[in-house]
């Protein structure tokens, strides 16, 4: 807003007509060299850009990030064994930690991980876990009390 009790003068410089490509090489003049005995002024180095936050805000933010991505590390760490007993569980492979979890996997989905181990058996089928079945010679048998030798070995010389 303007004062009405003052009044301003606007002053209007002429404007000069832009010069040409002609004009120029005629009218560039060199700039003044200072006389001998006087220094010219040095550049002065340009100050640092002052900080755009405070230091302590800034490492109070560093400090809050590196607890989430702790956080983060600890929660797929947790996941990955979460996966591997959903695999144990399975009880088809012979060692559960031959099936990784897969980068965008859910631990949670079962049907996720029953086709996994079913993709791995079909691809290694060796990975399988083996199950003993029938009578391997250990443990209890229906035998009697008394060791007989000679009917051991006549049972199995036949």
């Amino acid at each position: 807003m303007t004062d009405p009790t003052t009044t301003e003068e606007t002053v209007t410089e002429p404007v000069e007509a832009p010069e040409t490509d002609e004009t120029t090489e005629e009218t560039r003049e060199e700039p003044p060299e200072a006389p001998e005995g006087t220094q010219q002024p040095e550049e002065q180095p340009e100050e640092e850009e002052p900080e755009t936050f405070p230091r302590s805000y800034v490492e109070k933010l560093r400090k809050e990030n590196a607890g989430y991505r702790e956080r983060a590390q600890r929660a797929d760490d947790l996941a990955a064994a979460l996966w591997t007993s959903r695999v144990s569980a399975t009880g088809r492979l012979a060692d559960p930690t031959d099936l990784p979890m897969p980068e965008q996997a859910d631990p949670l989905d079962a049907e996720a991980v029953t086709a996994a181990v079913d993709d791995l058996l079909t691809r290694k089928p060796h990975l399988a876990a083996r199950r003993v079945t029938g009578d391997v010679g250990q443990g209890v048998s229906g035998r009697s009390a008394t060791v007989d030798l000679a009917g051991i070995l006549r049972s199995r010389a036949s």
